[in-house]
Formats: C-alpha cells, structure tokens, sequence
C-alpha cells in the first residue's frame, strides 16, 4: 500500500512463511494418515491370524463367501468370532457346521407381511 521496498519485501517474506506453513501442515497430514493407514493394516492382519487360528479350512471357505455377497455380516460374524476367541470360549477350532450354526444365530429374523384382504 505504501509502496516502500521494505513494506514490500515484508509482505513477500509473508507469503513465502504461509507458504512454508501450508506445506509443513500438508506434509504432517500425510504423516498421521499413514501412520493411520498402517495401523489399520496391522490391526487387520492381526484378526485375520487369529480367524486363521481359531476356523478350519471349511468354515474359512463358507466366512469368505458371505464375505463377497453381505461384507457387513461377515464382519459381524467376525466379531461375534474374536469376542469367542479372546473371551477363551474357543476350545479347538470351527467347524463348517459350527460356522452355519453361529451364522444362522447372528442372521437377523426375517419380517413377513401378512396381508388380509376383505
């Protein structure tokens, strides 16, 4: 504004510090994410060891694939799974029979209409 190299060389030495901020800030974002995206990977990792531990080939085979057709019930069988395990409810390993059981317990009850007409 008024037009002196000092004001103007002031307010380009502002830009180039927001500059350096932004990208500090952009860069330590990055950070956290991957940081958070390993952290999910292991986690993730961890759970599927302990799914290999603790089901037999069968019910791994029947888990994967109602995995690919309702993803969200899996992951609720899955759980259902761990909490067993690591509540030390698990004696020896599922079976696929004792897999179709469990899933027919954690399957939602199917609502039906009953429609009467007069």
């Amino acid at each position: 504004m008024s037009g002196s190299p000092d004001d103007d060389r002031l307010e380009e030495l502002r830009q180039q510090k927001k500059e350096q901020l932004k990208q500090q800030q952009q860069q330590g974002g990055g950070d956290r994410e991957a940081a958070q995206q390993a952290q999910r990977e292991q986690a993730e990792q961890q759970k599927q060891a302990l799914l290999k531990q603790h089901l037999t080939d069968g019910a791994r085979k029947r888990l994967n694939t109602i995995k690919m057709s309702k993803p969200e019930f899996a992951e609720k069988a899955e759980q259902q799974i761990l909490a067993l395990a690591q509540s030390g409810r698990l004696q020896d390993q599922i079976d696929e029979e004792q897999m179709k059981d469990l899933l027919r317990e954690l399957k939602p009850d199917s609502q039906s209409f009953n429609i009467n007409r007069r």
